[in-house]
């Protein structure tokens, strides 16, 4: 299934670049937002990875030591094809501190245990730390230019392609699974769809939105807007509308778009008028999403990167640093930034 393009804030760059030309290119640190307490039931496994993907890692833990793969968590999974340092989390009730020195997997290093009195859960971070180099840019001046703007602006908060699948797989399924063409059992593989889903919507909502007033940071009445950093939200009225606009310009809040799922839509007003419109064409995945009693939600459409910084290495390679929210993606700053891949042939890119 072919994927809408999806519109740059800052318009198509005109340089094209690489990234994850190797492992070390693409360094990823998580942050929990908090420390280990040092005691309760739960071991905080801090490590280094890889080539390896975080399921996977978890698994042999699981089995090194000697529980249920179960109950092994974390907050989110990782790229495989990177360098990261994340948390695991296991669950290890009433036993002594075991020690990892026996602990031997392919591509990764135990950085440290510790206790701790509460579960990690997917989600459950303040965010990540990016170390990235982009390749073989082939303008350094235009990308310079653009680094600048967005580090000032950001960019849109966009679901990173990877949550789709190969060729978008993920969404191939769900849309025989909502035309009832095929039933999905695995209860994770349920959960992998409907999250593709939503977060597919999520982005054609923010791109005809960028599309139609190219900006993210224009406020109408009835707009949801979510304070910056945090999960509160209301929605504007005229009474608040230039107080509010001045919050969003200052970036204090977010306007945001629907996570569809079962709920009555937040929006209001012209607002409302414009995502009833976009949603139309995704009846079958709402009502998938509803009938699997997925929670509506909203998500901010900007994102801008935080503590940003950059190097070049040379003439052609860029060395770039940045933190973002969980759930943001730094696939989505450098697509704003160079076009890559497959993207550089693409002309409806």
């Amino acid at each position: 299934m072919e994927s809408t393009p999806l519109t740059w804030l800052l318009g198509k760059p005109s340089a094209t670049g690489l990234i994850k030309q190797s492992a070390s290119d693409f360094r990823v640190v998580e942050d929990l937002g908090y420390t280990a307490d040092q005691h309760g039931e739960h071991l905080l496994i801090r490590l280094r990875k890889t080539g390896c993907n975080t399921r996977f890692v978890a698994d042999a833990l699981a089995k090194f030591l000697k529980i249920p793969a179960r109950e092994v968590s974390y907050a989110g999974m990782k790229d495989r094809h990177a360098v990261t340092e994340q948390t695991l989390c296991a669950r290890f009730p009433g036993k002594e501190m075991p020690s990892f020195a026996a602990f031997s997997l392919e591509g990764v290093e135990i950085l440290e245990v510790a206790r701790h009195q509460r579960k990690v859960r997917i989600g459950g971070l303040a965010g990540n730390s990016f170390q990235l180099v982009v390749r073989d840019i082939s303008d350094k001046q235009a990308v310079e230019q653009r680094l600048a703007v967005i580090a000032e602006q950001g960019v849109p908060n966009y679901f990173g392609e990877q949550r789709f699948g190969r060729d978008r797989h993920n969404i191939t399924l769900a849309q025989q699974w909502a035309a009832g063409e095929i039933r999905i059992k695995d209860r994770a593989k349920r959960s992998l769809l409907l999250s593709a889903i939503r977060s597919d919507i999520f982005n054609q909502v923010t791109s005809a939105r960028l599309a139609k007033q190219a900006s993210l940071s224009q406020l109408w009445v009835g707009d949801c807007v979510q304070l910056t950093g945090r999960g509160s939200w209301f929605v504007v009225d005229d009474d608040e509308f230039a107080q509010t606009q001045t919050r969003v310009q200052h970036g204090e809040l977010r306007i945001t778009a629907p996570l569809v799922g079962k709920g009555e839509g937040v929006v209001s007003g012209a607002a409302a008028e414009f995502e009833q419109q976009q949603l139309a064409a995704h009846s079958a995945f709402i009502t998938l999403l509803s009938n699997e009693r997925v929670d509506a939600a909203r998500r901010a459409m900007l994102v801008c990167p935080q503590k940003m910084t950059w190097e070049w290495l040379d003439e052609h390679n860029l060395q770039l640093n940045f933190w973002l929210p969980a759930g943001s993606y730094a696939t989505s700053v450098v697509r704003e930034l160079v076009l890559q891949g497959e993207m550089i042939e693409d002309p409806a890119e």
